[in-house]
């Protein structure tokens, strides 16, 4: 996997992957540079993103289930205050 996955999920599938009990990280407006040394699951509670990658644009808000692939170089442009679950591996 090369690319960002993003999915909305059902609740039946945020109980079964665990998502509330995953931790929080919440980010103010801002833009960085991101690289991603191992896999990111995370679900958008709160915000507005833009992921910017050599194959385009991803934009992401509340209720997306996103994947980030171990590898992958970005810029997140935070276009509202961010509030996420997340978790590695």
């Amino acid at each position: 996997m090369t690319k960002i996955e993003v999915k909305v999920p059902t609740e039946k599938e945020l109980k079964e992957l665990g998502v509330k009990s995953w931790d929080i990280w919440t980010c103010e407006v801002s833009v960085f540079d991101w690289e991603y040394t191992e896999v990111e699951t995370c679900y958008f509670l709160e915000g507005n993103v833009v992921v910017k990658t050599k194959e385009g644009e991803t934009e992401l808000k509340p209720g997306d289930l996103v994947t980030f692939p171990k590898g992958l170089k970005c810029v997140w442009e935070v276009k509202k205050p961010v509030r996420k679950h997340f978790k590695f591996g």
